[in-house]
Order: C-alpha cells, then structure tokens, then sequence
C-alpha cells in the first residue's frame, strides 16, 4: 500500500513517486521513445512510419517506405543520439528499421 504524506508535495514528486512504486517506468520509456521519435522526425518521416516500439534498448520502427529507410539507416547513429538527448537518459543503444 502507498505510503501518506501528512504535508503538501508537489504532484510531479507524487507522480514519479506511484511510477516507482508500481513498477511503470518500462512502461514510461516506450512512451517517452515514441514519443521523442514523432516529435525529432517530423511530418515528412512520420507519414511513413507505421509502428515505433522500444524493446531492451533497442527501438524498432517499421516503415512503409523502402527508399527512406535506406535513407535514414545512414544516420542511424545520429538520430540514436538524437533520441537520447531528447529522453534525458541513455535509453536506446540500437535502431532497428523495418
């Protein structure tokens, strides 16, 4: 069972505190890396990307398109580090692209 606070805490203290907690942080981080990956991609490769899924630091994303992932496996060291700066955290060591 959660444990009280007698006194007032912040609501980002007591959201991170119930992630902890309850074990989400797994969760939290596919979300985050989905998340980081249609907002540093934009439109352009989004309209093409079908499925972004994060599996044991490694982040798998289908597209529909052949020639872009020809395209963007060239820098897929880039947009690794890309994503990791944009979490805060060292979460995805490997793209897969689909």
């Amino acid at each position: 069972m959660a444990k009280r606070h007698s006194s007032h805490i912040p609501l980002s203290e007591a959201l991170s505190e119930f992630i902890q907690e309850n074990k989400l942080q797994k969760g939290m981080d596919k979300v985050d890396a989905r998340e980081a990956w249609v907002k540093l991609m934009g439109n352009g490769v989004n309209n093409y990307t079908s499925a972004v899924e994060l599996k044991n630091e490694t982040l798998y994303v289908s597209l529909s398109s052949s020639v872009l992932r020809e395209e963007l496996s060239l820098g897929k060291s880039k947009i690794v580090k890309m994503i990791n700066e944009e979490l805060g955290k060292e979460l995805v060591k490997k793209l897969v692209l689909r």
